[in-house]
Protein backbone atom coordinates (compact mmCIF):
# COMPACT_ATOMS: atom_id res chain seq x y z
CA UNK A 1 0.00 0.00 0.00
CA UNK A 2 1.50 3.50 -0.62
CA UNK A 3 1.48 6.16 2.14
CA UNK A 4 -1.80 7.42 0.88
CA UNK A 5 -3.64 4.19 1.53
CA UNK A 6 -4.36 3.18 -2.42
CA UNK A 7 -3.20 -0.10 -3.02
CA UNK A 8 -0.19 -0.52 -5.27
CA UNK A 9 -0.71 -1.37 -8.56
CA UNK A 10 2.26 -3.80 -9.42
CA UNK A 11 3.76 -5.61 -12.23
CA UNK A 12 5.63 -8.65 -11.38
CA UNK A 13 8.16 -11.63 -12.85
CA UNK A 14 8.81 -14.70 -11.01
CA UNK A 15 11.32 -17.50 -12.40
CA UNK A 16 9.25 -20.71 -12.08
CA UNK A 17 11.44 -24.19 -11.44
CA UNK A 18 11.75 -25.25 -15.27
CA UNK A 19 13.51 -21.62 -15.42
CA UNK A 20 10.15 -20.32 -17.22
CA UNK A 21 9.41 -16.61 -17.19
CA UNK A 22 5.88 -15.62 -15.59
CA UNK A 23 4.59 -11.77 -15.60
CA UNK A 24 1.95 -10.75 -13.82
CA UNK A 25 -0.29 -8.17 -12.40
CA UNK A 26 -1.39 -7.12 -8.54
CA UNK A 27 -1.97 -4.88 -5.63
CA UNK A 28 -0.04 -6.77 -3.63
CA UNK A 29 2.83 -8.38 -4.67
CA UNK A 30 4.33 -10.48 -1.28
CA UNK A 31 0.60 -11.71 -1.07
CA UNK A 32 0.49 -13.01 -4.65
CA UNK A 33 4.24 -14.16 -4.97
CA UNK A 34 3.11 -16.06 -1.52
CA UNK A 35 0.26 -17.54 -3.35
CA UNK A 36 1.91 -18.64 -6.40
CA UNK A 37 5.05 -20.26 -4.16
CA UNK A 38 2.09 -21.86 -2.44
CA UNK A 39 0.19 -23.39 -5.38
CA UNK A 40 -2.58 -21.37 -5.44
CA UNK A 41 -1.75 -18.73 -7.80
CA UNK A 42 -2.23 -18.69 -11.62
CA UNK A 43 -2.34 -22.30 -13.65
CA UNK A 44 0.70 -21.61 -15.24
CA UNK A 45 2.73 -21.54 -11.96
CA UNK A 46 0.71 -24.43 -9.87
CA UNK A 47 2.73 -27.00 -11.59
CA UNK A 48 6.43 -24.88 -11.84
CA UNK A 49 7.02 -24.47 -8.18
CA UNK A 50 9.02 -23.21 -5.97
CA UNK A 51 8.86 -19.68 -7.87
CA UNK A 52 10.95 -16.52 -6.66
CA UNK A 53 9.93 -12.89 -7.51
CA UNK A 54 12.55 -11.87 -9.80
CA UNK A 55 11.67 -8.40 -11.28
CA UNK A 56 8.38 -5.89 -9.86
CA UNK A 57 7.57 -2.50 -10.81
CA UNK A 58 5.28 -0.31 -8.97
CA UNK A 59 2.36 2.21 -10.76
CA UNK A 60 0.05 5.09 -9.07
CA UNK A 61 -2.45 3.49 -11.81
CA UNK A 62 -4.05 0.04 -12.54
CA UNK A 63 -4.39 1.13 -16.22
CA UNK A 64 -0.57 2.06 -16.14
CA UNK A 65 0.37 -1.36 -14.79
CA UNK A 66 -1.58 -3.14 -17.00
CA UNK A 67 -0.52 -1.93 -19.85
CA UNK A 68 3.40 -2.64 -18.55
CA UNK A 69 2.36 -6.15 -18.08
CA UNK A 70 0.94 -6.47 -21.34
CA UNK A 71 4.34 -4.81 -22.39
CA UNK A 72 6.31 -7.49 -20.82
CA UNK A 73 4.52 -10.47 -22.31
CA UNK A 74 4.89 -9.98 -25.35
CA UNK A 75 8.48 -9.38 -25.12
CA UNK A 76 10.95 -12.51 -26.16
CA UNK A 77 12.60 -14.74 -23.92
CA UNK A 78 15.83 -12.99 -24.36
CA UNK A 79 14.12 -9.10 -23.81
CA UNK A 80 12.39 -10.23 -20.68
CA UNK A 81 15.95 -11.82 -19.20
CA UNK A 82 17.15 -8.26 -19.84
CA UNK A 83 14.10 -6.44 -18.15
CA UNK A 84 15.13 -8.89 -15.08
CA UNK A 85 18.88 -8.28 -15.31
CA UNK A 86 18.20 -4.43 -15.12
CA UNK A 87 15.25 -4.41 -12.76
CA UNK A 88 15.43 -6.97 -9.68
CA UNK A 89 13.37 -6.56 -6.97
CA UNK A 90 13.58 -3.41 -5.45
CA UNK A 91 13.24 -2.95 -1.39
CA UNK A 92 9.83 -2.05 -1.06
CA UNK A 93 9.08 -5.56 -1.44
CA UNK A 94 9.01 -7.45 1.63
CA UNK A 95 9.34 -11.09 1.31
CA UNK A 96 11.80 -13.76 2.34
CA UNK A 97 14.88 -14.48 1.31
CA UNK A 98 14.01 -17.87 -0.30
CA UNK A 99 10.60 -16.28 -2.41
CA UNK A 100 12.91 -12.90 -3.88
CA UNK A 101 15.66 -12.87 -6.34
CA UNK A 102 18.29 -10.26 -6.51
CA UNK A 103 17.38 -7.35 -4.91
CA UNK A 104 17.76 -3.35 -6.76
Amino acid sequence: MTDRGSPDHCVYVLRCADDSLYTGYTTDVERRVREHAAGEGAKYTRGRTPVVLVHAERFDGRSAAMSREHELKELSRAAKERVVDAGGVPDWVALPTGLVGERT
